[in-house]
């Protein structure tokens, strides 16, 4: 089956085909062919998230390792493309084990040798250098980045160069049991799931706005939104203003938002937390998060200096998580010279960060309390941690659009993620994008001194955990491994 002719019998033209075989062949070229190599595969335990979520690594190593876990076994396949996909990686990783499941973590960006690492790190490096490059320029935002990630994105012919990309990501699954279920956090690792021959393959789409960029045809596609559920079933504006063939019923299936399962079983406790610090007079505790592409430096440096004084004043504490990114942190304390003085680092020291964020529960914090992890594992889960006790997390509208925490939007980075802020403000839980700097620091305002908003947004989050709508990751393992039990 040729996956680039012909897409939910919606068939790609003869010019959009050649230019995805065309796309395949540039890459071959370039890192070569390795579809005949036979990588073994080892099994240990991953050094980060053994011991809190039970996940182990899926390695191509020759050494002896774990047998698979065949009868309760789940594949989280993933790539690192910024810190998104990973935290929804983690997402699933936590449902999995919390129902009682066995998640293997399979990073197809992590196998430096292969010809598929190489082609995702090279899409990877050149998405991240448009991100930083779209902050810079607004010529450059308008006329290109924003276009490519709203329109061109979402049109089929895309999809078809990205299956033909995908036929050289196959060869890593040559040797993993085709029995196991495999949850795709991009759609990269569900595509290539599919051309290695998986039997069982979901395909978690991240995103509130349809795009022909997350099919994985052969899959069952999973999605957080009603929206969104409407916009795939149609491919709607997937090839301009054609009427398309829809998507089959039973390869689309809403779950609602994909949240680890330890913020949702503390989510009542966190909320109504949340909601008595603000009652009592506390300081509010703001999470500033800067995503894996570390832009948008700019944006939480006027965050920070906006609330400098009431920092001092003990009206307000920050948590700045700059993930991996230690020279965000360096550039940070060089423009604002007095934030070192207020602030205690916690840098890559996992112990005395998950100390901290379990003390923070129940004991007051204040001044700046800034985090750096220079493992990715760590850089990404920090924000997780530090999520149960802050008060508003500031992010762009990204994947954590989906999370049950009040939120701040600040500028969005690519056209395709102002549908998560649309969708967080629907439901009640976020606030409205924050396009700039003035219209960011009033939102801090509404936050800190409107009891209506806040209070509000809290209830929204309690009401939205009664009707299942945080329940997305059970849901995604349920559909996978109930594909292999024939439900």
């Amino acid at each position: 089956m040729d996956r680039s002719k012909m897409i939910f019998n919606n068939e790609i033209s003869e010019r959009d085909y050649r230019k995805a075989v065309k796309s395949r062949d540039k890459f071959i070229k370039k890192f070569g062919d390795d579809t005949l190599e036979n990588y073994p595969i080892r099994i240990k335990e991953n050094d980060y998230l053994f011991k809190s979520l039970g996940v182990y690594d899926i390695e191509l190593d020759p050494r002896e390792g774990e047998p698979f876990d065949m009868e309760k076994g789940i594949i989280v396949g993933n790539i690192r493309m910024g810190f998104g996909h990973y935290r929804i990686s983690m997402a699933m990783a936590s449902a999995a084990h919390a129902l009682g499941y066995t998640p293997y973590w399979m990073d197809l960006n992590s196998y430096a040798q292969t010809t598929c690492t190489k082609v995702i790190s090279a899409q990877n490096d050149l998405y991240s250098l448009g991100s930083r490059i779209s902050q810079k320029s607004r010529l450059f935002n308008k006329f290109v980045w924003e276009p490519m990630n709203y329109e061109g994105f979402r049109q089929l012919s895309y999809n078809a160069s990205d299956q033909k990309n995908a036929e050289l990501m196959a060869t890593v699954f040559k040797n993993v049991p085709k029995e196991i279920p495999v949850i795709g956090t991009h759609v990269w690792p569900a595509q290539a799931a599919l051309h290695g021959d998986m039997k069982y393959v979901v395909n978690a789409i991240p995103d509130n706005w349809p795009m022909a960029l997350h099919l994985a045809e052969g899959s069952i596609h999973t999605i957080q939104t009603h929206q969104s559920y409407m916009g795939y079933r149609i491919l709607n504006g997937m090839a301009k203003k054609k009427v398309l063939h829809p998507m089959p019923a039973d390869s689309l299936i809403y779950t609602g938002h994909y949240v680890d399962h330890e913020l949702v079983s503390n989510l009542e406790s966190d909320t109504k937390a949340r909601m008595d610090r603000f009652k009592n007079g506390k300081p509010m505790r703001f999470l500033l998060s800067i995503g894996g592409a570390g832009a948008q430096k700019e944006i939480f440096a006027a965050i920070i200096k906006y609330l400098l004084s009431d920092i001092r004043e003990q009206k307000a504490v920050l948590y700045v998580n700059v993930g991996d990114y230690r020279n965000v942190w360096d550039q940070l304390v060089k423009e604002i010279p007095e934030l070192e003085k207020i602030s205690t680092t916690h840098f890559n020291n996992w112990e005395d960060t998950e100390s901290f964020a379990n003390q923070a529960l129940n004991e007051d914090v204040s001044g700046v309390h800034a985090f750096w992890h220079e493992n990715i594992f760590e850089a990404v889960y920090c924000s997780n941690l530090l999520m149960r006790s802050c008060d508003v997390l500031v992010t762009k509208p990204s994947e954590f659009s989906f999370y049950p925490v009040p939120k701040l939007f600040i500028k969005r980075i690519g056209g395709h993620e102002k549908w998560g802020a649309i969708h967080s403000a629907e439901v009640g839980d976020g606030s409205l994008e924050c396009r700039d700097i003035p219209h960011t620091t009033q939102m801090i305002d509404m936050f800190r001194k409107d009891e209506r908003m806040f209070l509000q947004m809290n209830e929204n989050i309690l009401r939205n955990k009664k009707i299942g709508l945080y329940d997305g990751a059970y849901n995604v393992v349920k559909i996978a491994m109930g594909m292999k039990e024939g439900k």
